[in-house]
C-alpha cells in the first residue's frame, strides 16, 4: 500500500508534523468545551488504530463530573485523614490515574476511582483546576454485565488491599444470589473457598447454605423410665 504524501517522513520538515501544529493552533482558539470536545474525539480515532486499542487505558478521555455516577456496591470506604491526602496528592501532583467507568447509555458509572471522582466533585481548588472535568477510561465491552463490572471493581480495592468486611459479604451474597458458583466467586474476585464461606457467614447461615443440600434431619427418640432402666455402664444414648 503506498504511503500518504503527508506521511512522507523521508521530507523535511514533516510535512504532518506541519498539519498537527495547524490543528493544535486551531484548538488553542477554543473554548476550553470545545477543545475538550475535539480533542476526545482525536484521541478516539487514535485510539480505533491503535496497536493497544484493546487495553482501556489506551484512551484515556476527559469528562464532565456531572456525566459521572457512583456505583451502588463498591465496599472500599475511605477515612476523612485519607481522603485529605488524596486530595493533596491530586492538588500537588495532578490526576495520575484516570476513573475506571462504564457507558450505561444514559451516564457513566465509576467501576474505580471513586473517591478520586469524590475529591473532584467536593474540592473547589481541584475542580476549577482541571474546570470540572475527570480523566476516565472505559472497561472493555465484554465486562459489562452488572456481575463483571461487581468483579472489577472488587479486583481494584483487592490489589491495594482496600476493602471493607462487610460489605464484601453482602458482595459475595449477591454474586451467589446471581447464580455465581463459590468456584467463578473464587476466580473473579481472588479468594479461596475458606474465605467465601466466612463472608457468607457474616450476613447469616440462611444466606450460606441457601445453594447446599442437606440430609434429612434426624428425628428425636423418647426414652421411656424402662428403656433407662436396661441401660447398662458405657451405653451411650
Amino acid at each position: 500500500m503506498t504511503q500518504p504524501a503527508l506521511f512522507d517522513i523521508s521530507s523535511k520538515p514533516y510535512s504532518f508534523l506541519s498539519q498537527i501544529d495547524e490543528i493544535c493552533s486551531w484548538l488553542q482558539s477554543m473554548d476550553s468545551d470545545t477543545a475538550m470536545e475535539h480533542i476526545n474525539r482525536i484521541r478516539e480515532k487514535l485510539h480505533q488504530v491503535s496497536p493497544m486499542k484493546s487495553e482501556p487505558v489506551d484512551f484515556v478521555r476527559w469528562v464532565k463530573t456531572d456525566k459521572i455516577q457512583s456505583n451502588d456496591y463498591n465496599p472500599n470506604k475511605v477515612a476523612p485523614v485519607e481522603m485529605e491526602l488524596l486530595a493533596h496528592s491530586i492538588l500537588s501532583d495532578g490526576y495520575t490515574q484516570p476513573v475506571v467507568t462504564w457507558d450505561t447509555g444514559e451516564t457513566i458509572e465509576v467501576i474505580d476511582g471513586f473517591h478520586r471522582n469524590r475529591v473532584c466533585r467536593e474540592n473547589e481548588e481541584v475542580r476549577d483546576r482541571v474546570k470540572g472535568y475527570l480523566p476516565i477510561v472505559q472497561i472493555k465491552q465484554d465486562r459489562e454485565g452488572r456481575n463483571d463490572r461487581i468483579a472489577s471493581t472488587i479486583r481494584h480495592n483487592r490489589a491495594r488491599g482496600k476493602h471493607q468486611i462487610e460489605s464484601m459479604s453482602d458482595i459475595v451474597v449477591e454474586l451467589k444470589k446471581r447464580n455465581w458458583s463459590d468456584t467463578r466467586i473464587c476466580k473473579e474476585l481472588g479468594m479461596d473457598e475458606d474465605e467465601v464461606l466466612r463472608l457468607c457467614q457474616i450476613t447469616g447461615l440462611v444466606e450460606v447454605f441457601s445453594n447446599s443440600e442437606f440430609s434429612e434431619a434426624w428425628e428425636a427418640e423418647l426414652f421411656s423410665e424402662d428403656d433407662f432402666a436396661t441401660l447398662e455402664e458405657g451405653d451411650i444414648i
